[in-house]
């Protein structure tokens, strides 16, 4: 065999070697994720696995930073102190709050905390009957005289304005008589049926800065 020949061999075991690695890199990084509970990932984490871990949001466990969404997470039907510290860089969507149930897929650090790359939240439908509630312009027109008072009120959701929890108000309803606007805080988790233009039933309390204290939002039903 020539000099030529050797490396022409040479140069071909080179690419051939090369495509191996990016082929195995590849299917190694796409491999499924598995399925585990919020116990099995807190107390025997695995770094560097890619797993799927379901549970409830921790109340108040969130906080943002950077854009970065940081939370605990716990199991309803296990040991509530057991807890998985989850890291999520992306935007979290509308349905996500307090004991919102959240899908996190992803891999565990070193520090045992799940750095998820898709997170899934879901929260069942939740109706209530409007019958006793106020319209927006009801409650607007009471002034001070209904401020810290819990009563109901409904309304429907101004398109546009859903957002995660945790990032000011949760969204604006409107009185479809009239157009009157009242901003919503709400800390709890949503239905993904609460949607812009759904009417809504929220219980809570209006404070003296305008805004809607909910404590328990239902889509009217």
């Amino acid at each position: 065999m020539n000099a030529k020949m050797k490396k022409r061999m040479v140069a071909v075991s080179g690419v051939i070697v090369i495509v191996l690695i990016l082929v195995l890199a590849f299917v190694g990084g796409n491999t499924a994720a598995q399925t585990v509970s919020v116990a099995e990932a807190a107390e025997n984490p695995q770094a560097g696995q890619k797993v799927q871990v379901s549970g409830n949001v921790v109340q108040d466990s969130y906080t943002t930073a950077d854009n970065v969404l940081t939370f605990k997470i716990y199991d309803p039907d296990g040991d509530p102190a057991t807890q998985l510290e989850v890291r999520y860089d992306g935007a979290a969507s509308s349905t996500f709050g307090n004991d919102v149930t959240a899908i996190c897929t992803g891999k565990i650090n070193d520090a045992g905390v799940l750095e998820c790359s898709e997170l899934v939240t879901k929260c069942p439908s939740k109706y209530e009957n409007s019958d006793n509630a106020l319209s927006v312009s009801q409650l607007i027109g009471y002034g001070d005289g209904v401020v810290g008072n819990v009563v109901k009120v409904s309304g429907t959701v101004k398109p546009g304005t859903l957002t995660a929890a945790g990032s000011g108000d949760r969204f604006v309803i409107v009185d479809a008589e009239d157009g009157s606007e009242l901003p919503v805080a709400f800390d709890g988790a949503l239905s993904e049926e609460v949607a812009d233009n759904a009417t809504v039933v929220l219980t809570g309390s209006i404070g003296k800065d305008g805004k809607f204290a909910a404590t328990d939002v239902a889509l009217e039903g």
